[in-house]
C-alpha cells in the first residue's frame, strides 16, 4: 500500500483520527492520536515528532527529540475506537540525521529479514507463533514495603466448586485437564470466536481457537504463518485486540507466562522456516524430511538457546514456567513429534512447504520484533558456520533417568542466567549490524536493574509461610 493508497482508505472509511503507534524498547504498543487533517502524503518522508526520554529504555532528557515515520503498508481500521479510526505502524528515525533509531524494535526486524538477503542464503523468514494467554473474571495484586499479594479470579477454576454462588453448577476445570473440554465447562468459547474473528477482520489470517490445559481460563489462538516482519506487526494487534474483547465482556486477558501455580503456564512456540525464490530450503532427505541447511539451523538455537532465552523469555516470571513437569521444553535436544524437547519438527504434513521448525522454549511476554529476530539470526549462524545439532532426542526426555538427563543441557533457571549467557554470547546477533552493542547492553542493563534486582530484593509472600516463625 502506498501512502496516497492510504489516505485514500482512510476517506473510502470517512476516517476522521488518525492513530499513529510503535512498540517500544521492552515490548509495548504506544500510540498519539491526529486529526485527519494532518495525515497527509508528506507525514509519510517527514513523520511526527514526540519525546524520546519519556519512553522506557530510550533517549536521555538531554537528547529526546525523535520521529515516528508511518509505514503506509500496515494501515488499519481500528475496531474498538468510537470515532472512526485508522491505525497505522510507525518506524523511529532521528529527526536530525534521519537514520533509524538502533532501539526500535521494529527497525531491528527490518534489518534481519534484509541480512539474510544479503547472505545469499534466503530472501523470506516465516514465522507461525502459538501464543497462549489466560482470560480471567478478576485480577487484584499490590506491592508495597508492608505488604504483597495477587489474586486471581475465573469462572472456570477449580478453586470455585465451593464457591458460595448460587446456584453454582460446578462445571469447573481440574488443574491440567483444560485441553479441550466442550462448554459449559469452557465458558469462553464465544469470546475466543470473537478475539479470532475481530483479527481475521483487520485482514491477519487466523489458524484456529481452542482452551488450553491450564485450567481458570487458559486458552490458544493461533495466527497464521507469515513473514517476520509482518508477524511481529501482527503479534502486536493480536495482543490488543484479545485486551480489548475481554474488556468488553468485563474480563481481563494476561501474557504472563506463569500467573497460578501448580497448573501450566503459557508459551508461544513458534514455527520458523527459511525460503528462497518462492520455494522452502528445509525439506531435504535427512531426518525427519528436513535439508542440512534446516539441521544446521536447529544447530544455530541450540547452541545460541541460553542466550536466546533472554529475548524470547525475557520476564523473571517466564522461568517460574521453564520447570520440569508442565510440559515445558527446558531440554536443549530437537525431535520430531516430540513435545518434551525445546525443538520440535511438525509432522503433520509431508509436504515440503511444511517443513520448517518449532522452537518450544519461548513465551508470548516477549517482544516479537525482537524475540523473533534473534532466532532468524541464530539460525542464520548456525547455517553459515554448518552447526551440527547432534543425534535426535526421540523419546520422552521427562523420562530419562537422572545420570543420563544430568548429561543433556537445559534452558536458564532464571532471568539472571539468561542475561549472563546473553551477555557471553550475541556476536551472532550482532551481524549485519541487525542487533547493536548499544541494544545488547542496554537491555542487560534494564533488565537486570528494573526487573531482576527489584524482585529478588523483595521478600516473597510464601516465605512468610515458610520463615515467619522459623
Amino acid at each position: 500500500m502506498t501512502p496516497a493508497e492510504a489516505i485514500a482508505m482512510a476517506k473510502e472509511n470517512d476516517v476522521k483520527v488518525v492513530d499513529i503507534r510503535w512498540m517500544d524498547f521492552i515490548g509495548t504498543w504506544q500510540h498519539f492520536s491526529v486529526p485527519i487533517s494532518e495525515f497527509t502524503e508528506s507525514v509519510f518522508e517527514d513523520g511526527f515528532g514526540f519525546d524520546g526520554s519519556s519512553m522506557r529504555a530510550w533517549q536521555a532528557i538531554d537528547n529526546s527529540d525523535m520521529i515516528v515515520l508511518p509505514e503506509a503498508g500496515t494501515a488499519k481500521i481500528d475496531p474498538f475506537f468510537k470515532v472512526p479510526t485508522m491505525a497505522i505502524i510507525g518506524n523511529i528515525h532521528d529527526p536530525i540525521t534521519q537514520e533509524a533509531y538502533s532501539r526500535d524494535p521494529r527497525g531491528i526486524a527490518k534489518k534481519v529479514e534484509n541480512y539474510l538477503k544479503s547472505t545469499g542464503i534466503g530472501d523470506t523468514i516465516f514465522v507461525g507463533p502459538e501464543p497462549e494467554f489466560f482470560i480471567f473474571s478478576n485480577i487484584r495484586y499490590a506491592s508495597e514495603p508492608h505488604a504483597s499479594f495477587y489474586e486471581i479470579d475465573s469462572p472456570e477454576a477449580h478453586w470455585n466448586t465451593g464457591d458460595g454462588e448460587i446456584p453454582n453448577l460446578g462445571y469447573k476445570i481440574r488443574p491440567k485437564h483444560g485441553y479441550f473440554p466442550l462448554p459449559p465447562a469452557d465458558k469462553y468459547q464465544d469470546m475466543r470466536t470473537e478475539m479470532m474473528l475481530t483479527l481475521e477482520n483487520l485482514g491477519i489470517a487466523m489458524e484456529c481457537q481452542h482452551h488450553e490445559v491450564a485450567s481458570a481460563g487458559q486458552a490458544e489462538i493461533d495466527l497464521r504463518f507469515d513473514t517476520l516482519l509482518n508477524m511481529a506487526d501482527n503479534l502486536a494487534w493480536f495482543k490488543y485486540v484479545l485486551r480489548n474483547v475481554a474488556a468488553k465482556y468485563d474480563h481481563t486477558v494476561t501474557f504472563m507466562p506463569k500467573p497460578l501455580y501448580g497448573d501450566n503456564g503459557t508459551g508461544m512456540h513458534t514455527h520458523l522456516s527459511f525460503w528462497k525464490d518462492g520455494g522452502p530450503l528445509f525439506a531435504g532427505n535427512k531426518y525427519a524430511g528436513l535439508s542440512d541447511t534446516a539441521l544446521y539451523a536447529i544447530g544455530g538455537i541450540m547452541k545460541h538457546c541460553k542466550a536466546l532465552c533472554a529475548l524470547s523469555n525475557p520476564t523473571t516470571n517466564s522461568y517460574k514456567r521453564l520447570v520440569p513437569g508442565f510440559e515445558a521444553p527446558i531440554n536443549i535436544a530437537y525431535s520430531s513429534r516430540n513435545r518434551s524437547a525445546a525443538i520440535r519438527i511438525p509432522m503433520y504434513s509431508g509436504s515440503p512447504k511444511a517443513k520448517r521448525l518449532e522452537f518450544r522454549t519461548p513465551d508470548p511476554s516477549a517482544n516479537g520484533y525482537m524475540a523473533f529476530s534473534a532466532m532468524a539470526m541464530a539460525m542464520i549462524d548456525g547455517i553459515q558456520n554448518k552447526i551440527d545439532p547432534g543425534d535426535p532426542m526421540d523419546k520422552n526426555i521427562y523420562d530419562l533417568p537422572p545420570e543420563e538427563l544430568a548429561e543433556m543441557d537445559s534452558a536458564p533457571g532464571t532471568l539472571e542466567e539468561a542475561l549472563d549467557a546473553l551477555k557471553s554470547d550475541h556476536d551472532f546477533l550482532l551481524k549485519g549490524d541487525v542487533f547493536t552493542k548499544d541494544v545488547i547492553e542496554y537491555w542487560i542493563d534494564y533488565k537486570m536493574e528494573n526487573e531482576v534486582k527489584p524482585v529478588i530484593s523483595r521478600p516473597h509472600p510464601h516465605e512468610f509461610y515458610l520463615y515467619y516463625d522459623i
